[in-house]
């Protein structure tokens, strides 16, 4: 496999020159996550122009001028499942890589399997076998093998030809106006998430009071300040289930928390004190300094009805060529629920709207979920063998 290997900063800058000259610049990315605070960059491998190569991240350290050659305008850049490419760039120069063009979401849009593994979209549209022997390397370790250098660069040579593949079929869909609509919210998504306070997704909160809430806030911010200070995943710190625990107590006596089933590790013993203080910092705060929270009340009768629009959701998207999972999950059809009935009832609670119910979902799969909440289609059955037994049409006056 003919490829460049850069290592020096001066090849770096050349490289990075050259590929202002290209329209699809496609790379990936090797990373070690495990053991720090944020992801370590080991390697970046590109394929551009007809051109491989291996930047080695971890012998050069600045790379800079890679992520201001990507940013740039002008090209379109090819990823495959790139969230943590684009946070990469994001986090070293506030800005994405230019063009977004992610195969993993183009090949949802068409009816693969989402999300599919890189290995199965060369396999099933271009018809290359990949291994994948080197999943578990080290990539900070230095020299690497031929093998492992290979290994990587399989991850980017086979990209611009799936984007042509996959943008054709786009293409032939008229969908390419979904793709680029797609690829937007993806960003902002990422974007979003990595500047916003994220402590709302500590996972086990649903439940929690606006005062509970406050303690979670406080203890996610001591856990990532601790994180960050020992350069260790905030997982290592704190557990998201321990942190859901001590503000479903609402207490900062010390006796209490240590209590606490999981604490006994002895780095976390030397910080009850602060984690405490955290506690009493929300204990402390006004009610309406507390972050507000919105209950709404679900029936059995929403549990039905978003049982039956998955199911709806699933034969619709299987007869359109679209994969389920990238249109919408039970949580987004939950939210799309709730936002249709706060509406029917005059309740603006509910001002964000849903992802159902927006661009081209609210399109394709809102308005015939309108539809059916009206009365104004019905569903029955044709062919119970078929991989989509159901048909939607107008319901008899």
């Amino acid at each position: 496999m003919n490829y460049q290997s850069i290592t020096t900063d001066g090849q770096l800058h050349q490289f990075c020159n050259e590929l202002s000259q290209y329209e699809a610049i496609a790379f990936d990315s090797e990373f070690v996550a495990e053991h720090t605070y944020r992801p370590v960059l080991c390697l970046i491998q590109v394929a551009a122009g007809g051109r491989l190569a291996v930047i080695d991240a971890m012998a050069l350290g600045d790379m800079t001028p890679f992520w201001e050659a990507v940013a740039e305008p002008g090209h379109q850049t090819v990823l495959h499942a790139g969230r943590g490419e684009i946070e990469f760039c994001l986090r070293a120069i506030g800005r994405p890589p230019a063009g977004l063009f992610d195969v993993q979401i183009a090949a949802g849009l068409i009816g693969a399997e989402y999300p599919a593994a890189y290995s199965t979209l060369v396999s099933r549209t271009l018809g290359q076998t990949i291994g994948a022997h080197e999943t578990r390397t080290d990539w900070r370790r230095r020299p690497l093998s031929k093998r492992q250098i290979e290994y990587a660069l399989n991850d980017a040579q086979f990209l611009l030809p799936l984007r042509d593949e996959l943008q054709a079929t786009l293409n032939r869909l008229n969908r390419l106006d979904w793709m680029a609509e797609e690829m937007e919210a993806w960003q902002g998504g990422i974007q979003r998430a990595l500047s916003e306070d994220r402590w709302q997704r500590t996972s086990g909160n649903s439940g929690l009071d606006c005062r509970g809430m406050a303690i979670v806030r406080e203890l996610w911010k001591w856990r990532e300040g601790e994180a960050e200070r020992r350069n260790t995943p905030v997982r290592r710190v704190l557990r998201d289930d321990l942190i859901v625990e001590l503000a479903r107590r609402r207490s900062a006596d010390l006796q209490r928390i240590q209590m606490v089933r999981g604490l006994e590790r002895g780095d976390l013993r030397r910080r009850l004190g602060e984690m405490a203080a955290s506690i009493q910092r929300a204990l402390d705060l006004p009610q309406s300094e507390c972050p507000p929270t919105v209950r709404r009340e679900r029936t059995p009768q929403h549990s039905v009805l978003g049982q039956f629009l998955f199911s709806a959701l699933g034969s619709v998207c299987r007869q359109a060529r679209l994969a389920p999972s990238l249109v919408g999950n039970p949580g987004d059809i939950r939210q799309w629920i709730d936002f249709r009935t706060a509406r029917d009832n005059g309740d603006r609670r509910c001002d964000a709207v849903p992802k159902l119910a927006r661009g081209w979902r609210a399109e394709f799969i809102g308005r015939l979920f309108d539809d059916l909440l009206a009365g104004k289609k019905a569903i029955h059955i044709e062919n119970p063998a078929s991989e989509s037994p159901l048909v939607f049409e107008p319901r008899p006056a």
